[in-house]
């Protein structure tokens, strides 16, 4: 492994963490408050390239390697204080354009993947079903073929950019006395009679991307639109979360690293009792054990994104990345309201909004129990 970067690769990333912070963070606090998603944000990151770094340009990406791209999102995340913008960005590249790229047919690509990459097309991911949240193979919805097509009937749960989708990448059932073996995955369009999203669900944290219910109600669905062969669903949602759990995170990374500045510069600030807070080992402990997860988390992350661009299984190393740097930045944002202490508290200096952000990623995209469960599967426990 490679533990150094090109002038390339720096200056990109100094590009990242300068558009960031010129274009991403007004109103934060107000649009976190109202639970308000800005679509011209979103839009201002497609144009920067974000969501196409790591597609290939003839989909209207960059064709970016996997190091790199994860590189990028570092800088985005320190640029960028809107949490829940990063993870929108995240997911959609790791849990819609990676598996369409991956698993799509030519005329799928080519018809949904340049729309996904300029941030024309948002799209969400849907497996989760409030009765099949940590047992996502045990979903209810159905896709029943029909001519030409097939008829989806179910309600997922939980998904993330679904109140604004124009795509979501459903998961039913096609041969249910199969069980997890007989589960599809199909590309639905928004404007397919039978599609609705619900308005999105208030939540603790991530506010500004927008979380909702799929409902689908005798959805037709035309067979060029399923995503892969009949049954392929386990096969296909296995890929796309080695994926996302590795690098679901990878602007979070980006963020532990501005927290630890933000929290040194106010160490070095803040005096009491006639010194600088810094000088106080209780503050000073809190802060080295802040840069020791955010080096950890780091090198997590990269390992992932090596062993990916090396074409290696990474299955074990992504669960691992994905529960270490969870757990990592819930703590560093702990740490952080404790350095700041009042001010950590209020919501006006902008500091508890990171902890509220951060504890979600205990839960999405498969639990911190769920990780140490597939970590000790697969040590063949």
């Amino acid at each position: 492994m490679e533990f150094s970067w090109t002038e390339d690769q720096e200056n990109s990333y100094a590009e990242c963490v300068e558009f960031a912070q010129k274009n991403l963070n007004h109103d934060i606090a107000d649009r976190d408050a109202a639970s308000e998603f800005d679509p011209a944000l979103w839009t201002l990151c497609a144009r920067f390239g974000v969501l196409g770094w790591c597609m290939p340009k003839k989909y209207g990406g960059q064709g970016l390697d996997v190091v790199t791209t994860i590189h990028n999102l570092e800088g985005i995340g320190y640029g960028c204080r809107d949490n829940a913008l990063t993870l929108g960005l995240n997911g959609q590249i790791w849990s819609i354009h990676e598996p369409l790229q991956s698993f799509g047919s030519e005329e799928q690509k080519k018809r949904y993947l340049p729309r996904l990459c300029c941030g024309e097309l948002v799209a969400a991911h849907a497996m989760t079903e409030t009765g099949s949240g940590s047992d996502a193979f045990s979903l209810k919805t159905q896709a029943r073929r029909v001519k030409g097509g097939y008829v989806l009937n179910g309600h997922k749960s939980y998904a993330g950019l679904a109140p604004i989708a124009g795509l979501a990448l459903v998961f039913a059932n096609t041969k249910p006395e199969l069980g997890q073996w007989g589960i599809s995955a199909f590309l639905v369009e928004s404007g397919f009679d039978g599609f609705e999203s619900t308005p999105p669900r208030s939540k603790m944290g991530l506010r500004t991307n927008p979380l909702g219910d799929i409902v689908l109600k005798d959805c037709f669905v035309p067979e060029e639109n399923r995503l892969g062969p009949e049954g392929v669903g386990v096969s296909l949602f296995n890929h796309s979360m080695d994926w996302e759990r590795g690098f679901v995170f990878a602007s979070h990374v980006g963020s532990m690293a501005r927290q630890l500045d933000d929290c040194v510069e106010y160490a070095r600030r803040r005096e009491q009792f006639g010194k600088a807070i810094g000088k106080f080992q209780s503050v000073s402990n809190r802060i080295a054990e802040m840069r020791l997860r955010l080096e950890t988390s780091r090198l997590m992350l990269y390992k992932v994104a090596w062993m990916k661009q090396q074409g290696l299984p990474a299955g074990m190393e992504a669960g691992m990345a994905k529960l270490h740097i969870g757990e990592s930045f819930v703590q560093n944002s702990m740490d952080a309201m404790r350095i700041h202490g009042s001010q950590g508290y209020l919501s006006e200096f902008e500091v508890e909004r990171d902890l509220r952000d951060a504890f979600g990623g205990v839960i999405y995209s498969g639990t911190s129990d769920i990780q140490r469960n597939i970590i000790a599967g697969m040590l063949g426990l």
